[in-house]
């Protein structure tokens, strides 16, 4: 077998005289060695193939596991019950069904999760973007600061547009002096109260943006109503 040339024909044996034993003997000789030679051909191709879907099974097994941990993470911040993240039995089941083809059988599975892993990072990126948690600093607390800020002048302006200047009137802007303060503080209070907490510990308020925003309204709606005041 190992005098075989397996990288060059060998040529055909000549047909054995009749009654030659020892032709006919090499003659079987020469044929057995070349089945031999291609069984050995088929079995190191198959064993190739399958050592490199071994391979190829555990990088994409380490990758979908990377990319599941996160995932889980985020689920549970979401709310998602810790059971509902685990595979129930029958589940299971049906995975290992699967998957008993063997190496290239478990690479084709990995592989299904790992489409199943991108298309839940495209639902979950997409509802992220409408939590106000995942937005920039200044327009998430911009949602707090502000109905604040605007509150008391809508109640100025309207009660002015009700009761026209009089008693009333300077009686709710006197009033409203204050409240731009009062609107930082319960701004600054409901920001720490709604968003979490960053990565040193603490929450970020923008107090500055926070005090111009809650400032601003109060500002102009007493000097429009002032002015409207004066000119009635």
């Amino acid at each position: 077998m190992t005098g075989v040339d397996t990288g060059t024909a060998v040529p055909a044996p000549r047909p054995a005289a009749d009654g030659d034993p020892a032709g006919a003997a090499w003659a079987d000789y020469v044929a057995a060695a070349r089945q031999l030679d291609g069984v050995r051909r088929t079995a190191a191709t198959a064993a190739g193939e399958q050592a490199r879907a071994v391979q190829a099974a555990r990088e994409e097994l380490s990758e979908v596991h990377a990319r599941l941990a996160p995932q889980q993470a985020r689920l549970r911040e979401l709310g998602v019950p810790a059971i509902s993240l685990v595979p129930s039995p029958p589940e299971l089941t049906e995975a290992a069904r699967s998957m008993a083809g063997g190496p290239t059988a478990v690479l084709a599975a990995l592989r299904a999760a790992r489409g199943w892993a991108d298309a839940a990072d495209g639902v979950l990126e997409a509802r992220s973007r409408l939590r106000p948690t995942s937005w920039p600093v200044g327009p998430r607390n911009l949602l707090v600061y502000g109905p604040l800020a605007l509150l008391v002048p809508v109640l100025q302006v309207i009660l002015f547009v009700a009761t026209g200047t009089g008693a009333a009137s300077i009686a709710a802007l006197a009033c409203g002096l204050p409240m731009p303060a009062v609107a930082f503080m319960l701004g600054w209070l409901g920001i720490g109260r709604l968003f979490p907490a960053g990565p040193d510990g603490g929450v970020e308020r923008t107090p500055r943006f926070g005090a111009l925003v809650c400032l601003v309204p109060a500002v102009l709606a007493t000097a429009g109503i002032v002015l409207a005041m004066l000119a009635g």
